[in-house]
Order: structure tokens, then sequence, then C-alpha cells
């Protein structure tokens, strides 16, 4: 049985999480006054499923060759692709190339600030819309990321997880923490992330360190497991079709000409399996065929 925090206890949960984000939040380069609309939404696209760490070293790369979208949208596509080197799913950097382009030619070279607008930029979905309108503008929106749902459903709903993502749910679940006033309600969206991040992890968390403890509704129901729905595991990446994806990119990336179907034989054994990688990278946009080989778009 679980016990859900009150809506008095709510705004005091958030603003015990805000103190705590200001004192222990980590000093990361997309936090920083001035960073910008376009650092902002790069930096969100390249932090989905990678880790901080990874991001990093290759922002500041990323922003000093291509310091706006129009320099970007100068570029061709298979430039992008080889700069994002191993960020993992290099479809993110097709998507934020094209992105880039609309913003260019459709937005005077200036990153939309309002949801709707936003998310009519190709490969921009519901999380990179509000994240850039809230990180970027200082808009009023609920941000809510894996690390925000597992805070909310442990301190807030009183379960160990939080399960299967709803949008509705999740997002009218962290307005309810979010305070009216617009600069408060965008520090509350990072510092709860950030909490997520750091301390409320899915494996270990860090209880003892949590400034919410007091109030948070697992720890009050003396941490019962979770007995809801689950998201479905990824399959493991040795042997799976996008690590076969991954050995053909990395042969393209480092060729300046293209790399010919025996190079690609050479890559993995499985022919059936290399095949179908192959085929989804053509498909994807990812490859293209060119002078009886293979290279970046």
């Amino acid at each position: 049985m679980t016990t859900e925090t009150s809506t008095a206890d709510r705004a005091e949960l958030a603003r015990l999480i805000g103190d705590w984000f200001v004192e222990h939040g980590r000093d990361l380069p997309w936090r920083h006054d001035g960073f910008g609309a376009w650092g902002i939404l790069v930096s969100e696209i390249m932090l989905q499923q990678t880790p901080v760490v990874r991001v990093i070293p290759r922002l500041e790369q990323w922003l000093e060759r291509w310091p706006s979208p129009a320099a970007l949208a100068a570029s061709a596509p298979g430039d992008a692709v080889r700069a994002w080197e191993r960020l993992g799913y290099p479809r993110r950097a097709l998507n934020l190339h094209a992105a880039a382009t609309a913003i260019a030619e459709q937005h005077n070279n200036v990153v939309p600030e309002d949801v709707p607008t936003l998310l009519a930029l190709p490969g921009i979905g519901d999380y990179t819309a509000r994240a850039v309108a809230v990180f970027a503008y200082g808009h009023h929106h609920p941000v809510v990321d894996t690390n925000v749902r597992r805070v909310i459903a442990r301190a807030v709903n009183g379960e160990g997880e939080a399960g299967p993502p709803s949008s509705k749910r999740d997002l009218a679940a962290m307005e309810q923490l979010l305070p009216d006033d617009r600069a408060a309600s965008a520090a509350t969206n990072a510092a709860v992330m950030e909490l997520g991040a750091i301390v409320c992890t899915a494996k270990n968390p860090l209880c003892e360190q949590c400034p919410v403890r007091e109030l948070c509704a697992w720890r009050a129901a003396g941490y019962p497991a979770y007995e809801g729905k689950r998201q479905v595991v990824q399959k493991k990446f040795e042997g799976s079709d996008r690590q076969v994806r991954g050995l053909i990119l990395a042969e393209l990336r480092a060729s300046d000409v293209p790399v010919t179907p025996d190079e690609i034989t050479q890559i993995w054994a499985d022919a059936e399996q290399r095949e179908r990688a192959l085929a989804g990278l053509l498909k994807d946009g990812l490859a293209v065929a060119e002078d009886a080989g293979y290279a970046l778009p």
C-alpha cells in the first residue's frame, strides 16, 4: 500500500528540491547564462539516451564548428553524422541537421521559443520542444524525462518505479510541482531532473542525501517493492543490429571515399544481419549508395 503526498507537501517538496539544486546542482555548460537557445537545442538532442560526461566534449566541438543553425545547415548532412561520432542513435544527427535547416530557412536563423512552432521542426519531439521553451526562453511548462518521472513516482506517489510513460499523466503530475513564477518554474524543472539524475537514481538511490527524504511518500511507506507494469527492456547491444549498424557507420565515417561492398563484407560475418543493418542505414538516410559503394549522405 502506498501513500501519496498532499498538495501542501508538494509545494514544500518543490521548494526543498529547488534550494538543494542551488547548492548541489552540477556546473554544466548549458546552465550558464548566455548559453543560447541554439546551444540548448543541440545539448537536449545530444543528451537523449547519452550520459552527460560523453556529451560535454562533443557539444563544445559541435558549437565551435557550427555556432548557429545556419552554419550547420550549410554543411552536408553527412558532416553532421561524422561529427556525431559515437554518441549513439546517429539518426539524431540527421534530425538536428534538418531542424537547423528549417530554422535557418523559415525562422531567420533564430530557434523558435513556443512549443507548437518547435514541434513543427523536423525531428523535434514533445520533450525537446518543452525543454527548449523552458530552459532557453523561460516559459512556464512542465518538462518530464525519465529522472523526473522517477522522482515523482517515489516522492509523490510512493512507488519505487515510474512504470511505462504517459504524457498526459506525467505532465500533469509535474505541473502540480511548478510554482507560478516563470523563472522559479524553470528552475524547478531543472532541479527535479537533477535530483533524479544524481540522488534519486534508478539503482541504489542516495536517500540519506535527499533533500525531501522527510516528505518522500515511498520512504514513509517503507520502500515497498514496485508491483506495477514495467517499461520494455531494450535488447542487449552486443550482437544486435544496432551494433552492426554502428560498425558500418564507423567504417563510413573513417573513409573519404565510398566504402566498397567487399569492405562492408569484412565488417560482420553474419551476412543476413549485415545486409539488414545496411538496408536500415540506407532507409534512414544515414548512408547512401554512391559509385558502386556506400558513403555518408
